[in-house]
């Protein structure tokens, strides 16, 4: 006579026991969020694009100012201006809903996983207010969500996912913020030529670093949101053995 058995744990791994593999939430939708957060930073990325020209344009103003006219300052000064104002008007609807993906996409790593993920779901919102804290605090929630959110092979065995996107992104974004609070910082105390070209030249790198994060954010998530398309299979699924 023959039965089934589960037979030992593979890899080290329990059973799947006909629960869910963590025990932990249903999967939450993520892939309009996501969407809609790609289209930001798209925004973002032509806002950065057109920025980056208004500085090379001042630069270059700057480079000739024994043949610069009147009207070329102004336009210079112009296209300052709506450069800020594009980049300050998709600052916060951006933020808001790349935390708000950024949370649910951290639940979701519950659906998953049991005990890669060391810091609460809380902290997908609130490492982002953390003062100096918010400099490698969202970075450790993201890589642990990716971590996560890697499927199990069909044997239940683990499979890993190279982490060097998300450091890459957070390796830009924290550069980007530190290079634009000193062209920022340069900007206010230039009053001369030589040092106000300075300042656009340091503005202009760091809007450059913008775009480069921002393309790998939307990498990011939408190489994040894929893998969490799928849901969660058992640790190890039970096998047949026939014995006598």
């Amino acid at each position: 006579m023959s039965h089934i058995s589960a037979g030992p744990p593979l890899h080290g791994v329990p059973p799947y026991d006909g629960f869910p593999p963590t025990g932990g939430p249903a999967l939450q939708p993520t892939k309009g969020l996501a969407t809609a957060l790609t289209t930001l930073l798209y925004l973002v990325i032509a806002a950065d694009l057109f920025a980056l020209g208004a500085d090379l344009f001042l630069r270059a103003l700057l480079d000739n100012l024994a043949t610069a006219t009147g009207q070329d300052a102004e336009r210079a000064d112009a296209l300052y201006a709506v450069a800020a104002y594009l980049q300050g008007a998709l600052l916060i609807p951006t933020a808001v809903v790349f935390i708000v993906w950024f949370h649910r996409s951290r639940v979701n790593a519950e659906h998953y996983t049991r005990d890669v993920c060391t810091l609460g779901r809380g902290w997908a919102i609130g490492s982002w207010f953390v003062p100096i804290g918010n400099l490698w605090l969202p970075f450790r929630v993201a890589k642990e969500t990716w971590q996560a959110s890697v499927q199990s092979a069909p044997d239940g065995s683990p499979r890993t996912v190279s982490t060097a996107l998300v450091r890459a992104w957070w390796t830009l974004w924290v550069l980007t913020i530190i290079v634009s609070r000193v062209g920022s910082t340069l900007h206010k105390r230039a009053e001369l030529p030589d040092a106000i070209r300075q300042a656009v030249s340091v503005v202009a790198l760091s809007d450059l670093l913008d775009i480069a994060a921002a393309v790998l954010a939307v990498l990011f998530v939408r190489k994040l949101t894929r893998m969490q398309q799928i849901p969660a299979v058992p640790y190890a699924a039970p096998h047949p053995a026939t014995q006598p």
